[in-house]
């Protein structure tokens, strides 16, 4: 072959356009498994949840989108995630799907319908069609999953005609919906606001989901402690990120939420996502992670324990004045009490043991009034929030019903106090300064007790450091 041969002009052939192609592709296909998998009590606890949006809303039509995945980079997108509000009403976690709830509650889901050999779209569509992507389930096959009629999404634009207005959640969440419907904002935000209000209080089916959320967490946590040698040796806060994913991905669906696994010096920044930096004897590893189930609920614990399992005297100081802390607010949770009356609790143990440090030179009840808070410089966040499918659950309530409001038996927290020293804070002494320590439980609320769903997690100074230095030999 000559150079002049090579360099040639070779035709371009496109598969789509060739009859060949297209009458060979189209045949001779077996049947293929598109059931949806679902476990047991989603369809019913989904139904009940429906049931309790149109008693909130009486009368009212309701639309809401499941979403679409963003962007990653050109023609690649990011791994899809449904909606929270879509997710807790329907159960459903297909891309582009819509529920309408008409004004007398009957309810409709709205999909696209898998594309046969027989259709372009099978072969010729790269983002959707089965031969890219897979077994895609159906309308037929999402209804039986989940017990509610489903309608193909080319309908919808008749299913939202009429006179009576909607009740759209947030722009943005479903294209098609925002070319269709268009509702004021605080009809947009009074949806938000009444779905984050029911979903407060868990049902049985809710709260078994956070119970396997946090069992595969601590799991987890076990799995980076052993891999502590491998993150020393050089793999660093990268290599600790990469093996709770890996268990996040086995045991549930993802990680709930960017993880934060803070050695050394980065412990004392309170969302250190960056992940990217070295794992040192002496440093204390905060791990702030959680394991996402595969119905979207989420875990949010917190441990900050040696990395090659013994505390420094400084160490260990700031994580007992924590761990005082949280037990004084677990102390408080408990239904009838404030919400704000575990945060108070923590802020006051937290202060009065900085002001004992000589950190402070303030009474009690002026660093804890309104003119005070110096306290804060050292813990700006709060410490602790709801949690559910969101991993700061039921976000968009009221004050009133958040953290103006009373605790109720039903409700999931994470309580999560914490001490964080940076390391150029010339307020503290140098034996403090890079020191970051934070606990976070997660925690059920019943009439008679608290349920503390991370319990196999240690979180005395002696107890984490028995448990790094037990799975440090385990390896």
């Amino acid at each position: 072959m000559t150079n002049d041969d090579r360099t040639k002009k070779l035709p371009a052939y496109r598969p789509i356009d060739a009859r060949g192609f297209r009458e060979s592709i189209s045949r001779s296909w077996g049947p293929v498994d598109r059931s949806v998998a679902v476990p047991k009590g989603l369809a019913e606890a989904a139904a009940d949840h429906r049931r309790k949006l149109t008693a909130a809303l009486p009368g009212q039509r309701i639309a809401l989108g499941a979403g679409r995945a963003p962007v990653r980079s050109n023609d690649t997108d990011y791994q899809f995630r449904a909606d929270s509000d879509f997710v807790w009403l329907t159960g459903c976690q297909a891309e582009g799907a819509v529920l309408v709830i008409s004004a007398d509650g009957d309810s409709t889901l709205y999909l696209r319908e898998t594309a046969g050999p027989e259709e372009a779209d099978f072969f010729a569509n790269a983002r959707d069609g089965e031969l890219w992507i897979g077994p895609v389930p159906g309308l037929k096959d999402w209804s039986d999953a989940l017990q509610i009629a489903c309608r193909p999404i080319e309908e919808l634009p008749m299913a939202v005609r009429g006179t009576l207005p909607f009740i759209l959640s947030v722009p943005g969440v479903e294209p098609m919906l925002d070319g269709l419907v268009k509702t004021s904002p605080t009809d947009r935000n009074s949806l938000r606001q009444t779905l984050a209000e029911l979903r407060r209080v868990k049902d049985d089916w809710e709260l078994d989901q956070l119970r396997e959320a946090v069992a595969a967490s601590v799991l987890a946590f076990a799995d980076v402690a052993r891999e502590l040698p491998e993150a020393i040796r050089g793999g660093g806060e990268r290599w600790l990120e990469g093996t709770f994913y890996r268990r996040a991905r086995t045991a549930g669906n993802d990680v709930g939420y960017a993880s934060i696994v803070a050695a050394g010096r980065h412990a004392p920044v309170l969302h250190w996502v960056r992940n990217d930096g070295p794992v040192n004897e002496g440093d204390v590893i905060l791990l702030d992670a959680g394991v996402e189930t595969r119905t979207l609920y989420t875990a949010d614990v917190t441990r900050t324990f040696p990395a090659t399992g013994e505390y420094t005297d400084a160490q260990r100081q700031v994580h007992d004045l924590v761990h005082k802390a949280q037990l004084a607010a677990l102390e408080a949770v408990k239904v009838g009490a404030q919400y704000r009356a575990f945060q108070y609790e923590a802020m006051r143990v937290l202060a009065e043991g900085l002001r004992d440090w000589g950190l402070l030179d303030a009474t009690i009840d002026e660093l804890l009034g309104p003119d005070g808070q110096q306290h804060r410089r050292y813990i700006v966040c709060g410490t602790g929030h709801y949690i559910g499918l969101d991993v700061h659950d039921c976000a968009a309530s009221r004050p009133e019903a958040y953290i103006d409001a009373t605790i109720e038996a039903g409700m999931a927290l994470a309580v999560e106090p914490g001490l964080y020293f940076h390391p150029n804070d010339e307020t503290v002494p140098p034996e403090l300064r890079g020191i970051g320590i934070r606990i976070e439980d997660n925690v059920v609320v019943h009439a008679d007790r608290l349920e503390i769903l991370t319990k196999d997690l240690p979180i005395t100074t002696d107890g984490l450091e028995q448990w790094t230095r037990s799975r440090l030999g385990s390896r």
